[in-house]
């Protein structure tokens, strides 16, 4: 076929078959999968969760725009693997497709197969690299991305700290991609989840264009990064009660692992298989073991404006239930704590209670982990306009309400409600808050902060979390 515009002559081609030269070994993390069958014909790979929601959207969890999404195999299998490579000589558009004959020697290029996904490196204007993909029946693949259109199954905006987003979906200056990241999940055991930077669009096309992070690989084939990056972050010891925080990766669009870019645009990527010198990485050059783009229970997936969590199923059974955390409120309300000032008995509020703080509601002093019921006493203007003093031990600080974690999915145990991020002053168990409060999570091109996970607010203080002192009855 002959491009518009141009001439037979002017169009060159070299085509390759990926369906053996692009067989990747990947890292495979062992789990008992069989644990994954729901019943006969459902299996649950697993959960997504937006850091910053609490249990759900401000507005509520509508359709696809929600706080988490259940993955879970599809009826008929929908993903796809790399297939023919083509170098192509002269520019072709975004949506171009290249239809391949039955002969791999023998093709003649085309733009009319529009049902083929595939992805589009522009190297320069005269010169362009189409990758083929096809249909892979052992697979499924969930689309993530700001986009609202109907190949988007997460639809994720960008998380303001205190758990605010965009409610209409759209954001003008958005820093997610519309396209952000798809995950692949294997649709036998032990059903491993692997995550890719960047989506299909409604032409089923990847583009990246002239300006795009992208190379050729060793074995000849290509790869790259889109524009503010997808970054993930694994667990050491997995997502339990003796988890550490890991290293900051960024992955490709193929599913490589680099280290971090100098900033998050930056055009040059990170060095593969390698700790980048970045502020949370390590030193340059320091060779990283079982680099893989598997989702672990407890990976973060950063997409420059929202963090989302990975749990599997395996790992939400080791969770505590919301049930349980009802159980857990309701026996701190059972102990009657006190305001240790006006002795007056204070009660967490259910965990359906957002934003509106009630009468009886416990507040603390985060500088010091006192609490005390409400009193509008005890200002130091001169420390700040949110800055109180504590009556019992005179340190000065914030003096917030304090308010129960109601996203089960981020608990590491169900242990008691002891401590309290500061200085949002949401409580829950101890083990849950120090790992939160280590994790430095990314911000805007090149920062990284800790954060609490309810919210989304900032830590503060030398730890970014109390222990909470509460005083029982007097009686």
């Amino acid at each position: 076929m002959v491009l518009e515009g141009s001439t037979a002559d002017a169009v060159s081609s070299q085509t390759l078959d990926l369906r053996r030269t692009c067989a990747k070994a990947s890292q495979i993390f062992s789990s008992p999968g069989e644990a994954f069958i729901l019943n006969k014909d459902s299996v649950k790979y697993g959960e997504l969760i937006v850091l910053g929601y609490n249990g759900s959207l401000a507005n509520g969890d509508k359709g696809r725009r929600r706080s988490r999404l259940a993955l879970s195999r599809r009826p008929k299998a929908n993903g796809v693997k790399p297939d023919v490579i083509h170098h192509i000589s002269t520019p072709l558009v975004s949506k171009a497709r290249v239809e391949v004959s039955s002969s791999m020697h023998n093709f003649s290029p085309a733009l009319s197969n529009k049902g083929q996904h595939s992805i589009s490196y522009t190297l320069s204007r005269s010169h362009s690299v189409i990758v083929e993909y096809t249909h892979d029946n052992e697979t499924d693949m969930f689309q993530i991305g700001r986009s609202t259109e109907s190949m988007i199954d997460f639809v994720v905006t960008d998380t303001a700290p205190g758990g605010t987003g965009n409610s209409d979906g759209q954001s003008a200056q958005s820093t997610i991609s519309r396209y952000a990241c798809r995950v692949i999940c294997e649709r036998g055991p032990p059903y491993t989840a692997r995550i890719y930077a960047a989506g299909f669009d409604a032409s089923r096309n990847i583009f990246l264009g002239e300006r795009a992070a992208k190379w050729r690989t060793p074995d000849g084939l290509m790869d790259g990064l889109t524009t503010n990056g997808v970054l993930v972050m694994h667990p050491t010891g997995g997502f339990s009660e003796d988890s550490l925080p890991g290293v900051w990766r960024e992955i490709s669009v193929c599913g490589n692992v680099y280290a971090l870019r100098e900033s998050r645009s930056a055009q040059q990527r990170g060095k593969l298989g390698y700790i980048g010198e970045n502020t949370f990485g390590g030193d340059l050059g320091l060779e990283v073991e079982n680099e893989s783009n598997v989702l672990q229970d407890g990976s973060l997936i950063d997409l420059c404006g929202a963090t989302l969590l990975w749990r599997t199923t395996e790992g939400l059974q080791r969770t505590p239930t919301l049930k349980q955390l009802e159980t857990l409120r309701q026996e701190i309300n059972a102990a009657r704590p006190q305001c240790p000032v006006g002795f007056n008995t204070l009660v967490f509020p259910s965990l359906a209670q957002r934003e509106v703080v009630e009468k009886k509601q416990p507040w603390a002093y985060v500088n010091c982990g006192h609490v005390h019921g409400y009193h509008n006493w005890g200002f130091r203007k001169e420390k700040g306009e949110h800055e109180r003093e504590c009556p019992m031990c005179r340190r000065v600080g914030p003096y917030v309400p304090l308010w129960l974690g109601c996203e089960a999915g981020l608990y590491l145990d169900a242990g008691q409600p002891s401590h309290a991020f500061c200085p949002c002053g949401h409580v829950c168990s101890e083990r849950t808050v120090k790992y939160w409060s280590q994790i430095p999570l990314p911000h805007g091109t090149h920062a990284f902060h800790a954060a609490c996970p309810f919210c989304g607010t900032w830590l503060t203080g030398e730890q970014g979390q109390i222990k909470l002192i509460f005083q029982g009855p007097v009686d």
